[in-house]
C-alpha cells in the first residue's frame, strides 16, 4: 500500500524530435504555432499502443519538461509582464514539470508520428499520449482570468529563455 505523498514514477513512452535544441525562441503554445512540425519516436514495446491512432486528427501529449530547471510557485508567465501563481498558468517552471501540448496528427509511419503544432524542445520526452476528444475536451467557457486580456498576442509570442 502506497501513501498518496509518495513521490510518483513515470517512464517515457517516447521522445519528440524537433527543431529545437534551446527554449529561447520557441512557440509558448501550440496555437502560438499550428504549422510547427515535429515528430514522436515511441519506442519499441509500446508500439502496439497506438493501434487505431491514425484515426484521429488531435493528440494530446504529455510531457516531462525536462530541460526547465526550476520548479516555482509564482512565476511571470510568457503572455504578462505580472506575477501569477503557477497553477494560473501554463509556464513550464512548475512541480513536477508536466506539460500539455495538443499537436495536430498528420501521418502514421510504424512507430513515428508525424504532427503540427510543435512546442516541444528535440527530445522532449512523452509520458502519455491521449486522443483529443472535442466532445469530452472542449468546454466553453467566458471565464479565462488573466488570459483573457492576452490571447491576441499568442502568435508573436515566443519563449525567452525566463523559465530556464
Amino acid at each position: 500500500m502506497t501513501s498518496p505523498a509518495d513521490p510518483v514514477v513515470c517512464r517515457p513512452v517516447g521522445l519528440v524530435r524537433s527543431r529545437f535544441t534551446e527554449a529561447t525562441g520557441m512557440p509558448i503554445q501550440t496555437a502560438g504555432a499550428p504549422d510547427e512540425p515535429g515528430r514522436l519516436e515511441v519506442f519499441a514495446e509500446f508500439a502496439p499502443g497506438l493501434r487505431d491512432i491514425e484515426g484521429f486528427d488531435y493528440l494530446i501529449l504529455i510531457t516531462h519538461l525536462h530541460q526547465c530547471a526550476h520548479e516555482r510557485l509564482e512565476v511571470v508567465p510568457f503572455l504578462d509582464n505580472e506575477s501569477h501563481g503557477v497553477f494560473a498558468t501554463r509556464a513550464p517552471a512548475r512541480p513536477n514539470r508536466l506539460g500539455l501540448s495538443i499537436v495536430r496528427l498528420v501521418s502514421v509511419e510504424g512507430t513515428t508520428l508525424h504532427f503540427s503544432g510543435n512546442d516541444m524542445m528535440d527530445g522532449t520526452p512523452i509520458l502519455d499520449i491521449k486522443p483529443y476528444v472535442p466532445r469530452f475536451d472542449v468546454r466553453e467557457t467566458g471565464r479565462i482570468g488573466w488570459f483573457g486580456a492576452r490571447l491576441d498576442q499568442l502568435p508573436g509570442i515566443r519563449s525567452d529563455g525566463r523559465m530556464g
